[in-house]
């Protein structure tokens, strides 16, 4: 009789060890690759400039994943080592928390959620197994377990003041990395304006407010009805200007993009995705929605995946940010890599070298690079981050 019972107790234990032990870092490594292609040759005069730089990334999913972003790993894209390597100076972190089956760019449901799962094979407290905004909470104690556990090579940056003091400590020898932390869809919200207090009190400074479906905020260009904002979207589009949330325009529909731009009173940014003059996805910003962004005083972040630029060659990246340039002005164009949110690139963070070669080969200036890179961002975020004064928020 033992011998009958151990037998199915060995069997189900190796099975719940693959199943929580060896599927989620499998699953993260075939969903963030690096394509291997051949990367372009970088001049000595690149690599002394990129050294130079304060670069920012406006968008990385790594939080998702079941690793500390402190250790080194050989699968995704992107950890504290990397980081290092590639010379960041700010990387905004983003809470994905809800994300549909089949998921495409065209049309999705809000009926059905990969992260659940994803939840219980990564042992995820049981309070996220089936609430988003606890999800998000849970990501934001990630990144201060990470901050706590770097040895001061990571700093949290939730306000001006935080991102000026991580700015100066990099002009020493420690030269920390500073995290920031962003929303990738406010269905996280539950549709409950308390929840936003409680998100930024959590230290997120930065939201979009659709992720792949329509949500209780309005459409996503993804959803089955692409509308505009709703009322609730409309009073959580103030509620965060007021706050000093920063609004991004990442993955809204169309109609959304267009309603939020003329609501706006503060910069609003793209963090990450492309342009449909260099890749006509329709994920990617219209002209005359790159013209809004600019006339907000925002950021385009472009990215590095084939959906983003229709190919994953820096060159592509750098052809749709000159597209900004050209159009609206150099100050509004910016990095938005979506490293670890199921994309394959050509190169990890720790090659960002790439995208300043690829920049000088299509002729920008060095101060154009330096604004890229991300002076353009550090000048957004510095002033988005101030609440608005009480007399003059919307309420």
């Amino acid at each position: 009789m033992r011998k009958r019972f151990w037998m199915p107790a060995t069997l189900i234990a190796a099975a719940a060890m693959g199943f929580f032990g060896f599927l989620p870092s499998y699953v993260e490594g075939s969903m963030n690759q690096v394509d291997g292609k051949a990367l372009i040759a970088v001049s000595d005069e690149a690599k002394v400039l990129h050294k130079t730089l304060n670069i920012v990334d406006l968008h990385s999913d790594t939080l998702m994943w079941d690793r500390d972003i402190n250790d080194r790993v050989s699968r995704g894209h992107m950890d504290l080592p990397r980081l290092q390597d590639g010379n960041v100076a700010l990387q905004l972190f983003s809470s994905v928390t809800k994300t549909p089956k089949n998921q495409n760019y065209d049309g999705n449901g809000a009926d059905s959620d990969n992260i659940t799962l994803l939840t219980f094979a990564q042992l995820q407290p049981v309070k996220t197994w089936h609430s988003l905004v606890e999800r998000s909470l849970y990501h934001a104690a990630k990144r201060g377990d990470a901050v706590a556990g770097s040895n001061g090579a990571l700093a949290a940056v939730n306000s001006a003041a935080q991102l000026d003091t991580l700015l100066t400590a990099r002009q020493t020898t420690l030269r920390p990395i500073g995290a920031m932390l962003t929303i990738e869809g406010l269905q996280n919200l539950e549709g409950k304006a308390s929840n936003l207090d409680r998100l930024y009190d959590a230290g997120f400074r930065m939201a979009g407010l659709t992720h792949f479906f329509d949500n209780e905020l309005g459409g996503s260009m993804h959803g089955l009805k692409k509308g505009g904002l709703t009322p609730f979207g409309r009073d959580i589009v103030r509620r965060m200007e007021a706050k000093g949330m920063i609004i991004d325009i990442a993955h809204l529909s169309h109609t959304g993009v267009a309603e939020v731009l003329a609501m706006a009173t503060r910069p609003v940014v793209s963090s990450h995705g492309g342009v449909q003059a260099t890749c006509k996805v329709n994920r990617n910003l219209t002209d005359d929605e790159v013209r809004g962004v600019a006339k907000t005083g925002g950021v385009i972040g472009i990215g590095y995946w084939d959906g983003a630029i229709c190919s994953t060659d820096p060159r592509a990246a750098a052809k749709a940010m000159k597209h900004v340039r050209d159009l609206v002005g150099i100050q509004h164009v910016a990095l938005g890599s979506d490293y670890d949110g199921a994309t394959t690139v050509r190169f990890d963070t720790s090659q960002l070298v790439q995208v300043t070669q690829a920049l000088m080969d299509e002729g920008f200036t060095a101060q154009e690079i330096r604004a890229v890179m991300g002076e353009n961002t550090l000048r957004v975020i510095r002033a988005g981050l101030v609440p608005m004064p009480k007399a003059s928020a919307v309420q």
